[in-house]
């Protein structure tokens, strides 16, 4: 094959660059400057050169929007940052309220009062599907779906399908990664296209924009995807890499590494010390930020001083967002200063510093017929209401829940009211206001029980929880709560052992704490009612499989407060053993990234506690994962990887044929190894993928060991 000439390179650069800049403005800026003849004319142009040259392709091509075999599956993977989502408010009282807690949270936190009144940054809230993006140099190389907030599926092919998501960011020195989430969405007008089109083709229809979007990112066919024109708005980015003026610092107190010099000597691709102006203090330049990198910010955003200005933005939009060409279902408010949502952190599900003010909801009326009070795994009771059934957004609803004592005094709930019923958060179903004008003159005004309607245990309700709890730790409802939570799937995911089953295993006092389950027979097992021999050798053997489960989804079965699943992932990494983590105090779990000083005391004061001592060391003698393993099972790499690679370093570069580089980067990382962006001397071994670049020459120059990916699984087996 002839080489391509100096000419022909740059042309091919030249000519994504400018298709590039076209795309931009005509995507993200809405403003193009390039005729769609001309841009067909060049875009051809690019593609018979790369199909001349195909050693030339890059992934950042403008032709590689679109792949040319569609998927088999997608893979999950687990995002570099974990993806929060946000609490609700649905009125100016439930947004005080945020702002007085996060306030309440800074005080305890000795934060500066002058911090105590910032300023907020308002953006609409898109109603489509997050995505979290991964660009290394530049480069867009991981694009994934929210998933559970910890993992997510892989869908890369379809995402470099939205012509606004850029393949390389629109910077001349890029950092080494950048993280970037925002909300994939259709257009209204797409959305009526595409269900009309499946209309006449006789498909089943998409209920709306929402569904739509999330069906199509996860079409295994590229090709569909792009048909159907999805959309990018980015709302947020985290930059790895360090400040120039840290780097220059480093220099002159002589604390720059050896290899970092001698990188930056060797390498024109290693990584270079990144410009202050891409390290942004507030909300409002990261957003700027982001458009400036090529992205599609939502121009509707605004600055706002007062809550008083948030709730003139969110009334504003109320009545506009009806001439969007798009779905949006809310405001999203954030804290603007970067500097205050760092100090403010998390709780067990939510960024104290952000919160979303929801349009409302559908509302219907019904009749309270009866209220049933459940007691959770926790002892807390919640009243429900049991409702005549109705048609709520697209369901039945029958019951609703009325969350606490001090919610059901203030409605002033009387049996047989006809209540107001809405989906809070479009999901649980709840009791908004009752109707006193329509209740019957002998209702009865429903009252809190004073004793747990399970136990008959005098119930409590602590000083500044509006939640009563039962205290019983004997109590049946509350090891039925801990049962079904340690067997639920992002626990330890114990197939059979359903509510049920757990209901009749402590009803017949066969279990009285989780260790006890790992202790039960097949034969008392094969007693129980429409439970056979082959159901309790089944259930037998998934309690023996559950054993397996790693230390993270053990701590979050454990079910201590507020210590939540994504909680439970980042305090295992930070403690790699039980041991460890119950001999830290507050401070140190508090100090963990994500951590705050309510999920710190409640996970110290857990294992205060001599019962769960207790249970912690029967479940270790029964063989459940209280330490974090360095060993991975992964079906791409056969079986359980040692420390094969402990003290190599490699460097990835170009396609694998199945792993993604962050499934290979997780690989070598459980391996012992050690995973950087450019090669040196250091490098022990290169793995090779498709479409490699310069990195694989300046390998060959240096002599260093370049291997396939098949190689790399084999090096990992031992072989």
């Amino acid at each position: 094959m002839e080489q391509p000439t100096a000419e022909v390179k740059h042309r091919i650069q030249e000519l994504r660059r400018v298709l590039q800049q076209a795309s931009y403005e005509y995507y993200v800026l809405d403003s193009p400057t390039m005729e769609d003849a001309v841009y067909d004319r060049l875009y051809r142009e690019l593609q018979d050169l790369e199909n001349q040259h195909p050693e030339l392709v890059a992934a950042d091509s403008p032709t590689q929007r679109v792949g040319e075999r569609p998927a088999t599956q997608f893979v999950s993977v687990r995002h570099h940052i974990p993806l929060y989502s946000l609490e609700n408010a649905f009125n100016a009282e439930e947004l005080l309220a945020w702002q007085e807690r996060w306030q309440r949270h800074a005080q305890s936190a000795g934060i500066e009062a002058e911090a105590m009144n910032p300023e907020s940054v308002c953006e609409l809230k898109i109603d489509g599907s997050a995505l979290a993006l991964t660009y290394e140099d530049g480069v867009l190389v991981r694009g994934a779906t929210r998933g559970d907030g910890i993992s997510g599926e892989e869908i890369t092919q379809n995402i470099k399908t939205i012509r606004s998501i850029p393949l390389r960011l629109n910077l001349d020195r890029p950092p080494a990664r950048v993280e970037v989430r925002g909300e994939a969405f259709l257009p209204l007008d797409v959305f009526q296209q595409i269900n009309q089109e499946r209309q006449q083709a006789g498909e089943a229809l998409f209920a709306n924009p929402r569904n739509a979007a999330a069906g199509t990112l996860r079409q295994l066919d590229s090709r569909i995807v792009a048909q159907r024109r999805l959309d990018f708005f980015a709302y947020t980015l985290h930059i790895e890499g360090e400040k120039e003026e840290d780097k220059a610092e480093g220099r002159r107190q002589g604390t720059e590494s050896e290899e970092a010099k001698f990188d930056a000597q060797s390498s024109p691709h290693a990584p270079l010390p990144v410009p202050c102006s891409l390290f942004p203090t507030t909300q409002w330049e990261a957003l700027e930020l982001l458009q400036q990198m090529g992205f599609r910010v939502n121009p509707n955003r605004q600055v706002c001083p007062s809550l008083a200005e948030v709730q003139a933005y969110f009334e504003r939009w109320d009545t506009a967002r009806q001439d969007l060409p798009y779905m949006t279902d809310g405001v999203v408010v954030k804290l603007n200063s970067l500097a205050l949502q760092s100090q403010l952190g998390f709780t067990q599900k939510f960024p104290r510093w952000a919160i979303a003010l929801k349009y409302p909801a559908e509302e219907v009326p019904t009749q309270v017929m009866a209220v049933t009070v459940q007691v959770g795994r926790t002892g807390a009771l919640t009243p429900v209401a049991e409702l005549k059934p109705v048609q709520l957004a697209g369901t039945t609803v029958s019951r609703a829940t009325l969350h606490n004592r001090d919610r059901v005094s203030e409605l002033d709930l009387h049996l047989g009211d006809t209540a107001i019923v809405r989906k809070a958060g479009e999901i649980i179903p709840e009791v908004v206001r009752v109707l006193p004008e329509l209740r019957p003159s002998n209702a009865q005004r429903f009252q809190m029980p004073d004793r747990c309607p399970v136990c008959n245990d005098p119930v409590v309700q602590v000083e500044g929880e509006a939640v009563t709890r039962c205290i019983n730790v004997s109590c049946p409802a509350i090891l039925r709560g801990s049962l079904v939570h340690w067997a639920s799937r992002q626990a330890l995911d114990i197939n059979g052992l359903g509510e049920k089953l757990v209901h009749q295993l402590v009803e017949r006092q066969l279990v009285q704490s989780i260790a006890d389950l790992y202790e039960l027979t097949v034969e008392p097992l094969a007693a129980l009612e429409r439970f056979g021999k082959k159901s309790a050798q089944n259930l037998v053997a998934a309690l023996e499989d559950s054993k397996a489960q790693p230390w993270s989804r053990v701590l979050y079965g454990l079910g201590i407060r507020h210590a939540g699943s994504v909680n439970a992932q980042v305090l295992t990494e930070q403690f790699p053993s039980v041991e460890q983590l119950a001999a830290a105090d507050v401070d140190a779990i508090a100090a963990v990234y994500g951590i705050g000083p309510e999920i710190a005391r409640s996970v110290h004061q857990w294992f205060q506690v001599p019962a769960n001592q207790t249970l912690v060391k029967r479940l270790q003698a029964l063989g459940l994962q209280f330490v974090s393993t360095t060993a991975v099972s992964d079906p791409a790499a056969g079986t359980a990887t040692a420390q094969v690679l402990a003290g190599k370093t490699l460097v990835l570069t170009g396609t694998l044929p199945t792993l993604s580089r962050d499934r290979a980067k997780t690989l070598i990382q459980q391996a012992g190894g050690k995973v950087t962006s450019s090669i040196s001397s250091k490098t022990d071994y290169l793995v090779v993928g498709a479409e490699a670049g310069s990195k694989l020459k300046k390998a060959q120059t240096l002599g260093i060991e370049c291997v396939s990916e098949e190689q790399l699984l084999s090096i990992l087996e031992g072989e």
